[in-house]
């Protein structure tokens, strides 16, 4: 525990040290950060990662030590009743990480724990402090960007461990496992094996849930508008009716979305096509005339510096990384020293980057977009919340220009992002000028508006939104001509316009992490890990950026808010997170905290065996949706499916996987039902077997079928993305069901290139290479010269950046040997291979003659053999054991016995 770690004196037991006199260790958590370090320290220093956290709760039953696995609580990784005991395991792949540690720390006079300054970084120097039992002099040292000054200051300013911040992070550990393990069986039992539940993620589910049920309430509303072509003197631009005899004209904000009506209090009329028609032709022949005039300057300040949060939604925006993505380059910039530390709620600005700011803001942009005084940030700090002293910023005592960093790819991107942000929020006011008007035409009045921008200001540099701050400039600046009051105007054009009033819009990662954090939900550091769990898990699905609820998110949100409601409540899980920051402030006893969550008749423990005994498991697997009631949507073991009753009898059907719940109509349900009791009608019948052929809808969405579903042999093949059942007819049935075709032969190799569509979407292959078909063609379209080509281009991974290089085929070995930049910086692939490049061999440096030199270096002199030796039954046997994969907090003790069983 911590408490025994912080009475504990260096020196009474651990490794002896032989150390040459003077030798320092520096441990951190990452190669890439270890190799940063070291440039910056003297041959005396050695520096060396722990690759992360070298202890943690046991993740599985064989995790557990012997001498405790017949204990009740030892599955739970936590004894409940001693003081919340953690059970810490060494994992297997981290013993040959501690080895190399040990043997380096025999080798040291001193011993630096640099890892994060967050809780998790102050909880990684504390683990590692338990397991390497130092007899030297133990130091912490702290800080919030990789620079050499940086470095060498916090040399000087080392700290003892904050056990405040171990406990908080080691009670959030300890909390998370007792909620997951706790209310995670339940689900098993009441709903399907294997789904989970979590402290924050079953809130985030809960979330989108909710989102999805405020669509399935809304009720459209339509109404309708006229919109003129007004000129000037030869300027033309738009006017939208706004009143007629003196009532003003509904547009979609007057409408209450749930019941599609005008909103209470409401006085104005709605206008429908006839109306509009009516207001048009009374208009049509009238003068048109200025009656009002308005002017206002406006003056924008511009944006805080990056915190977490924030720079997480602007890159999902801008850039389309998800939550996760963002987290993961940004931890790269960091390593390598471009950033300071990603994970921080402070917007505050140190005045050595105010003044790099400012700097750069002169040479960038020119004296007029700095104004006299320096702009401070100093509110933006939840109280507790990650320890870091700054926002989110370019490292250094001087900004690097991102075009001259040498980066590439995602890192250039978000690097450049970050750029933009904090030298917009150094940089002066945007001064802009409002234009509105209303102008008189028979018993309507029509209002135009328009913005000038003055002075662009900080929208010089950065555009909140927008990839383009010089275009967002010219799209913001909409122009009216001179106009005055009782002005004349010729009307050039006058159309009807129809709208329909839309649904509350499905989160994106952005939007989930905005409001994640206003309602106190998690912490920022959590929200990547927490978004990527509940998709990983299959309770919500990405559609584009939308963030869609799986039938088995609607099940298990009901599940909880019904029967543990506390658990899935916003202001519950917010005072949860206060609580963990009081525990990190010593605010808060973390052991009192937690025996007042998880015991007595009111914790978690006895609330969750209570509701257990009330849950019927056929009722816990279904739900209705609103407006659909006669039907019953249900989760079972193959996926979601629908019920209905036709007379006495019940029938069911499949849903499709990519249905979303909001999108379910009456009509669709009927369709699926039919389907499944009737068969689909026939496209035709084939001309080679004489089987019918069909248009289905299975789990995995629509497909072509060729023959009956009781035939031996049946013939199947996924519809193209885009491509809608009802577009199908039966030549092109007859071509999706011909797929993988032969294009030709490669004019190289003369081996056939094939065209066909797969899991992830259509492709061409040639001698097992795959390459995916861009958007802008299809399988139809796809012909063996646009094959060729871009089967000539690089490959291009799932989710994966292309190479930076392309070296060719290594000499010796005949492997293609290409560059690539991985999560510890750059690295040559030859074949399976990776090597990272030396120390200070940059990627500009590298040529085709280094890389094979370096490919052989590592592979040697001889030619390696083409193919592996095929295992033994044996050993594939072994390798087949059944393991389930949990989630982050699902007890796997219970996982290993069920597979045994089975």
């Amino acid at each position: 525990m911590a408490k025994k770690a912080a009475s504990r004196e260096n020196g009474k037991t651990g490794i002896k040290s032989s150390s040459t006199s003077g030798t320092k260790l520096v441990i951190v958590e990452s190669p890439t950060k270890a190799k940063t370090i070291r440039k910056f320290l003297g041959p005396n220093y050695i520096v060396e990662s722990c690759m992360g956290h070298v202890r943690d709760l046991p993740q599985s039953a064989k995790d557990i030590p012997e001498k405790v696995k017949k204990e009740k609580w030892a599955q739970l990784g936590v004894n409940v009743d001693k003081h919340f005991e953690p059970l810490y395991c060494v994992p297997k792949d981290k013993h040959k990480v501690i080895k190399n540690l040990k043997d380096k720390l025999l080798l040291a006079d001193e011993l630096f724990l640099a890892t994060d300054e967050d809780r998790e970084g102050e909880s990684i120097s504390w683990h590692l402090m338990e397991v390497l039992k130092p007899n030297v002099p133990t130091k912490r040292m702290v800080f919030h960007e990789i620079t050499k000054e940086a470095i060498q200051k916090s040399l000087t300013e080392t700290r003892e461990i904050d056990y405040n911040l171990v406990r908080a992070q080691e009670a959030r550990r300890v909390l998370d496992r007792l909620v997951g393990y706790t209310i995670s069986p339940l689900l098993w039992k009441k709903v399907a094996f294997g789904l989970s539940a979590g402290r924050v993620q079953s809130v985030a589910v809960r979330l989108v849930v909710e989102r999805e049920k405020e669509r399935i309430r809304f009720k459209k509303s339509a109404y309708h508008g006229l919109l003129a072509v007004l000129e000037k003197a030869g300027h033309a631009f738009e006017s939208k009716i706004q009143s007629y005899q003196n009532k003003r004209v509904a547009t979609g904000k007057d409408f209450d979305g749930l019941t599609g009506q005008l909103l209470a209090g409401k006085d104005m009329i709605v206008l429908d096509h006839a109306a509009a028609d009516k207001i048009l032709k009374d208009v049509q022949t009238k003068n048109w005339v200025v009656s009002e005039v308005e002017e206002k300057p406006v003056t924008r300040r511009p944006y805080a510096p990056f915190i977490t949060s924030t720079l997480q939604q602007e890159s999902n925006r801008k850039l389309g990384l998800s939550s996760r993505e963002t987290m993961q380059v940004a931890q790269k910039l960091y390593e390598q020293g471009f950033i300071t530390y990603m994970r921080t709620d402070s917007t505050f600005l140190s005045e050595e980057a105010i003044k790099a700011a400012r700097g750069s803001i002169v040479t960038k942009y020119g004296k007029d977009y700095l104004p006299a005084d320096a702009r401070r940030y100093e509110g933006k700090k939840a109280k507790g919340a990650q320890e870091a002293h700054e926002a989110i910023r370019p490292a250094g005592t001087s900004f690097q220009d991102p075009d001259e960093t040498g980066l590439v790819g995602p890192q250039f991107k978000l690097y450049d992002l970050i750029w933009k942000r904090t030298m917009a929020s150094q940089m002066s006011d945007a001064k802009q000028k409002q234009v509105s008007s209303k102008i008189t035409v028979g018993d309507a009045i029509f209002s135009a508006s328009g913005t000038t921008i003055e002075f662009p200001g900080f929208l010089r540099a950065y555009v909140e939104g927008s990839d383009d701050p010089e275009a967002d400039l010219e799209s913001r600046d909409v122009k009216l001509p001179q106009l005055k009051v009782n002005d004349s105007l010729k009307l050039s054009k006058i159309d009807p316009t129809s709208h329909e009033t839309k649904p509350p819009a499905r989160f994106t990662e952005a939007s989930l992490v905005q409001i994640m954090e206003k309602e106190g939900i998690g912490r920022p550091s959590t929200y990547a890990s927490v978004i990527g769990t509940i998709i990983d898990r299959g309770y919500v699905r990405k559609q584009g950026s939308a963030l869609i609820p799986t039938f088995t998110a609607m099940v298990v949100s009901k599940l909880l808010s019904q029967h543990l409601t506390q658990y899935v409540d916003l202001g519950f899980t917010s005072e949860m997170e206060q609580s963990l920051d009081n525990i990190a402030g010593g605010e808060l006893n973390w052991e009192k905290y937690l025996t007042s969550v998880y015991h007595g008749p009111l914790g978690l423990r006895a609330v969750v065996e209570k509701q257990g005994e009330k849950i019927i498991p056929e009722e816990a697997r279904s739900i209705k949706l609103e407006g659909l009631e006669q039907y019953e949507f249900h989760v079972g073991r193959y996926g979601a499916y629908v019920k209905s009753k036709r007379g006495e009898d019940s029938f069911s059907a499949s849903i499709p996987d990519i249905e979303a719940p909001a999108d379910m109509t009456a009509d669709h349900v009927e369709k699926l039902i039919d389907q499944k009791l009737k068969g689909a009608d026939s496209l035709g019948t084939d001309p080679v077997s004489g089987k019918k052929i069909y248009v289905l809808n299975g789990r995995y969405g629509p497909y072509v079928q060729c023959g009956e579903s009781d035939d031996e042999k049946l013939k199947r093949g996924s519809l193209p993305p885009g491509v809608e059942p009802t577009a199908v007819d039966l030549p092109m049935a007859l071509e999706i069901l011909s797929m993988p075709k032969t294009l030709g032969a490669h004019p190289d190799t003369k081996k056939d290139i094939k065209v066909g569509i797969g899991r992830f979407g259509p492709f061409v292959l040639h001698e097992g290479d795959y390459r995916s078909i861009p958007k802008t063609e299809t399988v139809f379209t796809m012909d063996l010269i646009k094959a060729i080509e871009l089967l000539s281009q690089p490959k291009k991974g799932r989710g994966k950046a292309s190479a930076m290089k392309e070296f060719g085929s290594h000499p010796l070995h005949e492997l293609p040997v290409s560059l690539f930049n991985g999560p510890y910086g750059p690295y040559i692939k030859a074949g399976k291979t990776n090597i990272g490049l030396p120390e200070g061999l940059t990627v500009e440096q590298l040529t085709p003659e280094k890389a094979f030199e370096l490919v052989t270096d590592k592979l040697g002199t001889v030619k390696m053999a083409v193919k592996a030796a095929k295992p033994t039954k044996a050993k594939a046997k072994a390798k087949k054991k059944v393991k389930a994969t949990p989630a982050a907090e699902v007890p796997k003790k219970v996982v290993v016995k069920k597979a045994a069983k089975k």
